[in-house]
């Protein structure tokens, strides 16, 4: 039994998983497990970096390691403090800690250009003035190999002297950048001599205006790695053909016990766009209103439609860790947050469409406290007291004057049950001079008391609340934002895929009392509703 379990736990291990045991049964970084989450601060997080925040830190738990947060801040045209609070506020909100492990590649900024200069002085990084459209000329294309730049042939003196040129502001944006000194016949595009540094006068958000240039991401990313004593770097599928510039940049410079670079797929979902890009096109057009929309993939957009830290994390387990592209179907997401949900949130009554009811027979004035179950999942959560009167309110879709055949909620002649009330009969409706029906009048049986079980029975269940005692309000019903499972494919523009419909506000919605006292971010699920929560 004991060989059998131990099978079972080695055969659970992902190919992320198994690289790290050999290692460490290797002894490469002697015990050390390090691994870091590395968002650019250039937007808000989404369901895809939750599952690299969940991958990452996850396995640093897992190998009694490390996982650093670290910002890669190197663009400051695209970069900003708020979204640097809004990571940290996402990443913590999942159940994570990074401790002291939070930095910065601004942080880094002199050491990098450190590794830069060493480079040019190694022979293996000069200063180019091409333009950019010659930069992109030269560089050839998948079939045809590329051109050496004529400024390749520079001396070492001569290329440190414009790179300092270039760091003191004695260029201007785009008239010349820092380029590494690799193949431009190689097959691999990245390394036909790619840009280590290029000029911009931009300020920067953490480093104000000391620097007027910065480093690309493929410079910075494996030597930020490796200052920090990364292990495993673990990056999505994009970056494979990366890898060799990775490694290029660590060999060439000499450096030991350098970081690996582990590639995995990354996540895409059905009817979402998860691109940075689309997602600022939304915010900032006002398609949504903000990067915390319920509607959208964003973090901070699950957290406020209601999703738990606790249904993402179960989501990110069962979607794994895979090495091929591929798109899971959103309603994998939908199910981890009910399955949570169902074990966890408080059930309760609210009317979205209220039609009014009247129970002709109960005494006026009387108000009885009903005992409602708090979840039926969960016994130990007990019960709560609803207030019940003659008046209520029930859903307009709940009545229906001439119902079809199978329609078993109430109309003329019909009884139901009202939840954890009593049963009442349809005696008549009334209607106003457009022919609407404004309320409907009932019977009730006195002995029919019984909950949810034992006692008469009724082929349907109706929600319902105290027109008394219930509260006002709105409530938004969220659908999916776009219409197509792959948003986008085969048109000009993604947004023709928007959903018209993605979001419905209902102002004049009843809810029962026991809410008075929701907090903002705590959960209840409504005891019925046909529309998309």
């Amino acid at each position: 039994m004991e060989k059998d379990n131990k099978e079972k736990v080695e055969i659970s291990k992902n190919f992320i998983e198994e690289i790290i045991d050999e290692d460490l049964k290797n002894n490469v970084y002697n015990g050390r497990v390090v691994t870091r989450f590395p968002p650019e601060p250039n937007g808000y997080l989404h369901i895809g970096h939750a599952k690299s925040i969940c991958l990452n830190f996850g396995l640093a738990q897992k190998y009694n390691g490390k996982c650093h947060l670290r910002f890669d801040d190197t663009n400051p045209t695209t970069e900003d403090i708020e979204y640097v609070e809004s990571i940290k506020n996402d990443v913590k909100w999942l159940g994570f800690d990074w401790g002291s492990n939070l930095y910065f590649a601004a942080d880094y900024f002199d050491k990098l250009y450190d590794y830069a200069e060493q480079l040019i002085k190694l022979g293996k990084a000069y200063v180019c003035h091409l333009t950019p459209e010659e930069l992109k000329e030269y560089r050839g294309t998948l079939t045809q190999p590329g051109k050496e730049s004529p400024y390749r042939q520079r001396s070492v003196e001569e290329n440190l002297k414009l790179f300092r040129d270039m760091a003191a502001g004695k260029f201007k944006e785009g008239e010349c950048v820092l380029r590494a000194k690799i193949d431009m016949a190689s097959p691999n595009m990245n390394m036909r001599d790619p840009i280590l540094y290029r000029i911009r006068f931009v300020e920067h958000y953490r480093t104000g205006k000391k620097w007027v240039i910065y480093p690309m991401y493929d410079f910075a990313h494996p030597l930020e790695d490796y200052i920090e004593r990364i292990t495993h770097s673990i990056c999505t599928l994009e970056f494979e053909d990366h890898r060799p510039l990775y490694d290029w940049v660590l060999q060439s410079l000499n450096l030991k016990e350098c970081p690996k670079q582990i590639e995995f797929a990354r996540l895409n979902l059905s009817y979402t766009v998860m691109s940075k890009r689309k997602l600022l096109e939304l915010v900032e057009n006002k398609y949504v209103s903000g990067w915390d929309d319920p509607r959208l993939p964003t973090i901070a957009g699950l957290r406020r439609r209601g999703y738990t830290p606790e249904s993402i994390r179960s989501f990110c387990e069962r979607v794994g860790v895979a090495k091929r592209d591929n798109v899971v179907d959103v309603a994998l997401l939908e199910h981890s947050l009910r399955e949570d949900l169902n074990l966890r949130a408080q059930r309760v009554m609210c009317v979205l469409r209220p039609l009014r009811l009247i129970i002709d027979n109960y005494p006026e004035g009387r108000v009885e406290e009903l005992q409602a179950v708090n979840n039926p999942e969960d016994p130990s959560a007990g019960t709560r007291p609803v207030p019940f009167s003659r008046e209520l309110y029930i859903e307009q879709e709940d009545f229906m004057e001439d119902p079809p055949k199978k329609f078993f909620r109430l109309a003329p002649g019909r009884t139901v049950r009202l939840r954890y009330g009593y049963l009442v009969t349809c005696t008549n409706a009334v209607k106003n001079d457009k022919g609407e029906i404004t309320e409907v009048h009932c019977s009730y049986d006195p002995d029919s008391l019984s909950g949810e079980a034992g006692g008469p029975k009724a082929k349907a269940t109706l929600h319902w609340v105290s027109a008394a005692h219930s509260l006002p309000a709105e409530v938004r019903l969220y659908d999916r934002l776009f219409m197509s499972e792959d948003p986008g494919e085969g048109k000009d523009d993604f947004k023709a895929d928007l959903n018209p419909d993605s979001l419905k506000v209902l102002q004049s919605c009843r809810m029962e009392p026991s809410l008075a006292g929701a907090q903002p971010g705590g959960r209840a699920a409504l005891a019925r509703v046909s529309d998309r929560p």
